[in-house]
């Protein structure tokens, strides 16, 4: 806690003496080097940005090559095993090895990735994976995706960078033959327009002295918010824990939605960025951050887009309360496709450039956190209600509220509803009265059988449960819990039995490897449900030594399908599976 600061600036100190190089490191081209270098354009070679880097190169060249991995290894003064280790760990990047003639091969022109997630197999993406292969050019791959955070446009597929909304075979077809490989950003409230309603008016207050920070942090207390990225932490509470520690104090805010069933940070950053910008700098302000690391989604190029776009407006236009300093150092990262980094700890490991595999606790981000400073952790909503219950004050948004619960929250509904999206709702609304009142109740031919309160994690609840509260502590006698809001309702047309296994793929996919529980537990899980007769004793001790020994929540909820189903779905478990392996 109280070591020596390496300022941000100087991590990879540039008079450092150079690591030797090991007999087992291959020999580094100048060609390589020069490659790396282009590709880094005028990114500074720090440890830190190895992730950056990677980007570079895969955006540049369709893919990792091992002899740019050796050059940027010398470059950033890393081993090449420390290097081969990040890049093969992140889904998005492809690493290469030279073929038998010693070169290597090209990379497919053209990625497609089908989102295999539960919503869009519910809405056929299996046909389409099936299909697709055939009807497009031999140099276009075509390949199955975990949830890409478009689960109300189910079946969702994104050509290079461009998403298809309900894709159909012919529309991704389409998208492919027309080059549409960018998203480009929808309509969105920029700088200009959001100060024309008041807009960082609240932040002038705080920073030109108008408000103190008790007169922030108390109304937050008040209001009830909580952490809305799943944990649910009292964000004042937070606020108090983080401002007590020595500085220098950063912050990490998370916007990796990676939870199957989750697009609630992506619909408010596309429609009002700085609605969130200015709770980000009002947490900046209050608790005494020194710097910013935006985390954001490999997936979201959109959001990427209006992100770069509006900060730089931001710091090319700071609020005057500023003055002459301008705004703290902001940095937006790119995650580059592995789930487990919505995990707060393994989310900053991988802002610190290294494989995002989840920390050992204590200590506790708040104290220990990013560079090893006290860090302020945040996920994109949380922050993005700031502004509202300062100027509304914190009544206002306690006044909301049903079942004798307080506040608003922000569903993410998918699956078989009239009209799946993000509902804001009253906390404590009962999933029978969200899809009723809030998603225009169930497609036609459809009725309620079950649902995901809380996406892939949060376990599975019969019809017969669709009048329990929707909220923080409501469902976990239930089994469940809430996490993101990621509400994913099927009808009696669906099994959960399927969905089960569906999921549980996910997370044998997703799982960093790190410990043993959950690395070999969801693989041995995804097995044991595969089959017609379910041995649900030992699905029972799987799932203890699964909760009782994983190092972080992936291990720890991924048996809650499973468990739910056994639970409250016994009359599945005797009946065929028809996608059973021998």
């Amino acid at each position: 806690m109280n070591a020596p600061v390496i300022p941000i600036h100087v991590l990879n100190d540039p008079a450092k003496p150079r690591r030797k190089r090991t007999q087992r490191e291959r020999q580094v081209s100048a060609e390589a080097l020069v490659d790396v270098k282009v590709a880094s354009g005028a990114r500074p070679f720090r440890r830190d940005l190895l992730i950056e880097h990677l980007h570079g190169l895969n955006d540049r060249f369709g893919q990792l090559r091992t002899d740019h991995l050796a050059a940027l290894a010398q470059l950033l003064k890393l081993s090449q095993a420390e290097v081969y280790e990040v890049a093969t760990f992140y889904h998005h990047f492809d690493v290469v090895r030279e073929n038998a003639s010693g070169g290597f091969d090209a990379p497919p022109r053209l990625t497609v990735r089908v989102c295999d997630g539960l919503s869009c197999q519910m809405a056929g993406a299996a046909e389409l994976l099936q299909r697709l292969p055939a009807l497009l050019e031999a140099d276009v791959r075509v390949i199955p995706a975990p949830c890409i955070g478009r689960c109300e446009q189910a079946p969702a597929v994104a050509v290079h960078q461009h998403p298809v909304a309900h894709a159909s075979v012919e529309s991704v077809v389409q998208a492919v033959q027309s080059g549409a490989t960018t998203h480009e950003p929808e309509p969105y409230t920029a700088l200009d327009a959001y100060r024309a309603v008041g807009g960082y008016q609240t932040l002038e207050a705080c920073i030109g002295g108008a408000r103190d920070v008790e007169s922030v942090i108390k109304p937050l207390e008040d209001s009830g918010l909580r952490g809305l990225g799943g944990a649910g932490f009292p964000a004042g509470r937070k606020w108090r824990i983080v401002r007590g520690q020595p500085a220098p104090r950063l912050m990490a805010v998370n916007i990796d939605e990676g939870e199957p069933g989750t697009f609630k940070d992506r619909h408010y950053l596309e429609r009002d960025p700085h609605r969130f910008l200015e709770g980000m700098l009002i947490a900046a302000w209050a608790v005494g951050i020194d710097a910013i690391y935006i985390y954001l989604r490999d997936e979201y190029h959109g959001c990427r887009a209006v992100l770069e776009r509006e900060l730089a407006k931001l710091h090319a236009s700071p609020p005057a309360a500023y003055g002459a300093m301008g705004l703290p150092m902001i940095e937006l990262r790119r995650g580059a496709g592995a789930y487990i980094c919505g995990e707060e700890s393994a989310m900053i490991e991988s802002i610190e450039g290294k494989r995002g595999m989840p920390r050992l606790r204590p200590p506790y981000v708040a104290q220990v956190g990013l560079f090893g400073r006290p860090t302020l952790e945040h996920n994109f909503e949380t922050l993005y209600w700031i502004r509202d219950i300062l100027e509304q004050g914190a009544e206002g948004f306690a006044s909301h509220g049903r079942h004798d619960r307080k506040g608003l929250r922000s569903f993410s509904v998918s699956g078989r509803v009239k009209k799946p999206g993000v509902h804001l709702a009253p906390a404590g609304i009962t999933l029978r009265e969200l899809v009723d009142e809030y998603c225009g109740g169930m497609l036609d031919g459809h009725t309620l059988y079950a649902y995901l309160p809380g996406g892939a994690s949060g376990g599975i609840l019969p019809a017969s449960l669709a009048d329990v509260p929707l909220d923080f502590d409501t469902l976990q006698p239930h089994g469940c819990f809430i996490g993101s809001a990621a509400v994913i309702v099927l009808s009696q047309h669906d099994r959960v039995t399927d969905a089960a296994r569906n999921l549980m793929a996910f997370f044998e996919h997703e799982s960093c490897g790190q410990c043993t529980p959950c690395r070999s537990g969801t693989a041995k899980a995804r097995e044991l449900i595969a089959r017609d007769q379910w041995d649900t004793g030992l699905l029972a001790e799987l799932s203890q030594v699964m909760r009782d020994a994983s190092i972080c929540g992936l291990g720890q909820a991924a048996p809650n399908p499973i468990d739910c189903v056994v639970r409250y779905f016994p009359h599945e478990l005797s009946a065929p599976n028809p996608g059973a392996r021998a």
